[in-house]
């Protein structure tokens, strides 16, 4: 399926980035530049070259993301990780942008049946998911 979708461009982004995005995560201060490969938006939200290069075109490229054997494991990984983090909220662990981002990104895996913990990572975080992201989802 990553051949479908092209999601081999996420691994190669991951490569020399995902190691510090954890740490971060864990730190609860993300300060480099990795949201758009680690916690992708769906298509038509973000406005960048970064945000239309790495965005995710259908709930089957979801799917296809999260059952890849790096990516999906990766994403829930970092997803877990923040569930872990003891304080703070999402404006202050990622900052304004990136927290819609987190948002938009946890809501279209939530939807494409990600499994209980990006639920669970909305109602802590966000207190729900993401309004813009189900509304495209749902005009396809």
């Amino acid at each position: 399926m990553s051949d479908t979708f092209d999601l081999d461009h996420f691994v190669g982004a991951q490569a020399g980035s995902y190691d510090t995005a954890l740490s971060e995560i864990r730190r609860g201060a993300k300060r480099s530049h990795w949201m758009w490969f680690v916690f992708p938006q769906f298509a038509g939200l973000g406005r960048s070259e970064m945000a239309q290069r790495f965005a995710i075109r259908s709930l089957e490229e979801a799917h296809a993301y999260l059952d890849h054997p790096v990516l999906g494991a990766r994403l829930r990984e970092c997803v877990a990780a923040l569930q872990d983090h003891a304080g703070g909220n999402a404006l202050s662990v990622f900052g304004e942008i990136d927290a819609m981002k987190l948002r938009s990104s946890l809501t279209l895996f939530d939807a494409a049946g990600g499994g209980p913990l990006f639920r669970a990572a909305l109602d802590r975080w966000f207190k729900g998911p993401d309004q813009a992201t189900l509304h495209m989802l749902k005009r396809g």
